[in-house]
């Protein structure tokens, strides 16, 4: 004899809190650390090539469309930082040296 399915078999949830934190410094904390404020006012492209390769990625990533937006994104993803790919493109769109910057010490206190 046959029994009909009355009810679903459930998953088991196995969610996990993660605790989001900020940045280690501010947006305009440029001249927290001068090397990189310097370097990030003066020479943006290098600071950028040197945060992707010190975060692991190709250094031309900061050349590819879009590339900047990823490393941003994906610092705040690797090291669980609020906020969102909005507010990285904003960042990045109207404040590029002070994001640069912020990335730069980021890795540098997180190393």
């Amino acid at each position: 004899m046959s029994y009909p399915v009355t009810s679903q078999p459930q998953c088991a949830s196995s969610s996990y809190q993660t605790q989001l934190s900020d940045w280690h410094t501010g947006l305009t904390d440029c001249c927290n650390d001068m090397p990189i404020c310097l370097c990030g006012t003066f020479a943006p492209l290098c600071l950028a090539c040197r945060i992707s390769d010190d975060f692991g990625e190709c250094c031309c990533t900061p050349y590819l469309p879009g590339g900047l937006h990823s490393l941003r994104t994906g610092m705040r993803e690797r090291y669980h930082i609020q906020g969102s790919v909005g507010h990285d493109w904003a960042a990045l769109t109207f404040c590029l040296p002070c994001a640069l910057c912020q990335m730069a010490r980021e890795l540098k206190i997180r190393e």
